[in-house]
């Protein structure tokens, strides 16, 4: 059995990452294939508990350096756990968010360089990557959210215009340097718009 492809969709906050990965799941299932819906951070057991634990609490409970590597340990047992025992079968998986979240967060926008945040995420994951990372782009994106959270965003979300700005810098630099897997995907317009371009970035691969 050939292995599945694996797609990961990513961008700011407010973008609407969680309903394209449902949208784009089920476009996918009509085409006939199996496809694993996950998220970062979670996504298994005990990535689930790290994410309590890094997205919870007030903003200086972690240093940048401390939370860059518990993210890199939830997605090792992501990774483990739900993801690459799903492309082995041959199921899609589509996650919402992965390792280039921790390359613009902690790596651009955190300052910790996204080179040195790749080498500890890639200790943990090895050679299971993304196929092709979507990221959606949105100018209000950072408005919806708060909105959408009512002052309650989780201790990254809820961060400095300035730092979300740098994390938009720093995926649109991860685009300019890999555009062979990294595409920018305009998140305007209504979802089923939104979804049909997601499709059209990944229809080579399917």
């Amino acid at each position: 059995m050939s292995r599945g492809k694996f797609i990961s969709l990513e961008g700011g906050e407010g973008v609407g990452k969680s309903t394209q990965v449902r949208a784009l799941a089920e476009a996918l299932r009509e085409r006939g294939l199996e496809v694993v819906t996950t998220r970062e951070p979670g996504g298994s057991l005990g990535a689930e508990a790290i994410r309590a634990l890094v997205l919870g609490g007030e903003e200086d409970r972690w240093s940048a350096r401390a939370e860059a590597l518990l993210f890199a340990a939830a997605r090792t047992d992501h990774v483990e756990k739900t993801i690459r025992p799903a492309l082995e079968r041959g199921a899609w998986v589509l996650c919402d968010r992965f390792l280039d979240s921790s390359l613009a967060y902690q790596g651009g926008a955190g300052g910790l360089g996204i080179e040195e945040v790749r080498r500890i995420n890639l200790f943990g994951v090895g050679e299971t990557l993304p196929d092709r990372t979507l990221v959606l782009t949105l100018a209000e994106g950072a408005e919806r959210a708060r909105v959408r959270d009512e002052g309650e965003s989780d201790r990254i979300g809820g961060r400095s215009d300035e730092y979300h700005r740098g994390v938009e810098a720093a995926f649109r630099a991860i685009q300019n340097a890999e555009p062979g897997r990294v595409m920018l995907v305009d998140a305007s317009g209504d979802v089923e718009k939104v979804t049909r371009r997601l499709v059209t970035a990944i229809e080579d691969l399917l």
